[in-house]
Order: C-alpha cells, then structure tokens, then sequence
C-alpha cells in the first residue's frame, strides 16, 4: 500500500488559501496530497485553508477532509481513507523518508525559503521569489491579470507588486497588518459585518481598526502570536458576497488547476524521458 501511495503521493509545503486550492484540485484528479505546515499556520483566509487542521485536528473544505497526522504510518493511514494528511514540518524533513513523485511549494513567502529541484523528482512553486528551471521545475503566476496561472518553465514570474488585488476600487485599504508584535485577540472574525473605523482585532492593549465598511473575509487565528508587519485580516466591501468567506476562489482554483496541468506535462516528459534511455541502451 505503501508504495501504491508513493507513486501518487504529492507533498504541498503551505496550507493556506492557494495551497489549498492546489490540494483539493489535485486530490480531485486522483492524486495522494500531503501539506506540510509550521505549528502555527498564518493563513488569513483560514476558513478555506487545510492548514485550519493543526488547530482544529480536522477540517472540511469543499467536501475535502484534511486530518493532522503525527507519523508516517499516520499519514498513510489517512490517505489510505481518501483524505489529505497535514503535517507539521515546517523544514519538510520528512521527504527523507518518503518518495513523493512531486513536491509543490505554495507557502507564497514571495521569496524561496529553501526549495528546490533536489527534494523530488518534479518540483513547482506559487508567485515570485522562484526561476523557473533553477531552482524548481516550473513556477505559477499567482499575480492577478492575464497572466494569472500562467505556467513558466524558464525563468521567473512578475515581481511582487506589494499591492493587494482592488475590490470596489480599494487595494491597501482592504488589508490590515499588524502594527506590533504580540498576541492577537480577535475582535471580529470571518463573515461578521463591520463599519469603517471599527475595531477588528487587539495586540496589547492596541487596537486595530478598519478603514472601509463590509465584512470580515479573512482573519487570522484568534490568540496566536504575530509579528510586527504581518497581514492579518482582509475586509470586503462588498455585503452581498458573505459566501466568498467559505468558499475557495476563483483565482485560486485558476492557480490549482495550473499547477495540475504542470505537474502531468512535466510527469509525462520524465516518462518519455525513460522511455528514450530505455531504449538507447
């Protein structure tokens, strides 16, 4: 059983909204999905994120079960019950002891932290920080436009522009970072309505306001520490669309399903590589 696994086992380093959405995309075609994880995941979208499961032990997204798994017998067990096994190895370790057929970084730190060709057969990574043929297989532009879920196999994608997407015509106004570190107490989580100027969060006794009307899309784990800086809730003006807290978007699926047709494109090359040394000797 195991080395069934092994032949379709893809580990994705990050468990955030875009891992996520790389996860449930490949699980859905048939492949065995792994998600390492830190111990204290920062996703802020954290009601579409598989990395909720180091808090919560288990969680449901879009009719895909993510568990938190301890060892390796662990995570076979659990994709042996068809569900994606989360892991908490922030250095992805384990690949020593397991044999993936690919490895897919989509922590989106807009830079590398420490990835690269040699850690599994194909390797591909989300946003800037990466080139393409150099450090990984392939990288996937995560930048919204025209070229969102472009597949690069040579070079990088566009540099980070810094700004967040415009929803309603705000950017930066939308997103709230951390103004000090410290411990965060939650105020106003996910789907809760909020008016401009209102309290959503508090960092020592400081709080940290919003500065448009609309809902709370995203928001960081309540009590967890955070550092100065740090992106910890997105607000959406946009009050009829209190769905988008639960459901995975659309952009991320687009980057999903690029990585998808990566990952077989660069698999059936391998094959034919074999094919032709086989063949050669």
């Amino acid at each position: 059983m195991k080395e069934y696994i092994n032949e379709k086992l893809v580990v994705i380093r990050g468990g955030g909204d875009l891992g996520t959405a790389v996860a449930i995309t490949l699980f859905n075609a048939g492949y065995f999905i792994l998600i390492l994880e830190s111990k204290c995941p920062i996703a802020v979208r954290r009601k579409v994120a598989l990395s909720e499961a180091v808090y919560e032990n288990e969680v449901i997204i879009e009719g895909v079960k993510g568990v938190i798994t301890q060892s390796i017998d662990e995570i076979h067990n659990c994709i042996a019950k068809k569900y994606i096994s989360i892991f908490v190895d922030e250095r992805a370790n384990i690949l020593n002891k397991l044999k993936p057929i690919a490895l897919v970084d989509a922590i989106v730190a807009k830079k590398n932290l420490g990835t690269n060709k040699k850690m599994a057969p194909i390797t591909i990574a989300l946003g800037p920080g990466f080139i393409a043929d150099v450090d990984v297989d392939a990288v996937i532009e995560t930048n919204r436009g025209q070229a969102l879920g472009q597949v690069i196999y040579d070079g990088p994608t566009t540099k980070n522009t810094g700004q967040p997407a415009p929803v309603m015509g705000f950017k930066r106004e939308r997103v709230l970072w951390a103004p000090l570190s410290g411990h965060i107490n939650v105020i106003k989580d996910i789907g809760n309505i909020v008016e401009k100027g209102e309290g959503v969060a508090e960092i020592n006794g400081v709080h940290i306001k919003t500065k448009i009307s609309g809902f709370v899309r995203g928001m960081i784990h309540p009590g967890i520490y955070v550092r100065e800086g740090l992106k910890i809730a997105d607000i959406d003006p946009r009050f009829d669309r209190l769905d988008l807290c639960y459901s995975v978007s659309d952009k991320a699926y687009v980057i999903g399903k690029s990585v998808l047709n990566a990952l077989e494109i660069l698999n059936a090359k391998k094959s034919n590589n074999k094919m032709i040394e086989w063949h050669s000797l």
